[in-house]
């Protein structure tokens, strides 16, 4: 490993197996995972220049590209997110999964979300963030960042 890499590994593994850990569920595979990005640091990294991306976010963009190769590549992924999704818009008041829906499924604009369920366009906005912040905290919650 090259200098560069080797400090990479010291300064960022925790971080990196972090992104992994979120994500995987199997620490083996997480661990992996992690070895492939400073892998991929060894050869890759070099002696940092003026204006070069910081280290990390050079790691995380590996990590990051790792991690999609890995998903497309499993069976499971797409049912498990599937799954998650569903039981958390179940979870979510009726108005605030009425507006998902409106948005997502039927492609309405957020004013004439708003007209349909009586709201302003700016809380039918409001509702929509909400929503899928509670939603991408659920996903996070179970190890599955977006």
């Amino acid at each position: 490993m090259n200098g560069v890499a080797e400090g990479a590994f010291r300064r960022h593994y925790r971080h990196v197996h972090g992104f992994f850990r979120r994500r995987v569920r199997d620490p083996h595979r997480a661990e992996e995972l992690t070895q492939d990005v400073f892998t991929a640091a060894a050869a890759g990294l070099r002696e940092p220049r003026h204006g070069d991306p910081p280290v990390l976010a050079w790691l995380y963009s590996v990590a990051r590209r790792r991690f999609v190769d890995v998903t497309r590549s499993s069976p499971d992924y797409g049912p498990i997110v599937a799954r998650v999704l569903q039981e958390g818009l179940a979870q979510l008041p009726r108005g605030h999964t009425h507006v998902v829906v409106l948005k997502l499924l039927r492609g309405m604009t957020f004013a004439e979300i708003g007209q349909q369920v009586g709201l302003t366009e700016a809380a039918a906005k409001m509702r929509f963030k909400r929503a899928l912040e509670s939603l991408r905290a659920d996903l996070v919650e179970r190890g599955i960042e977006p």
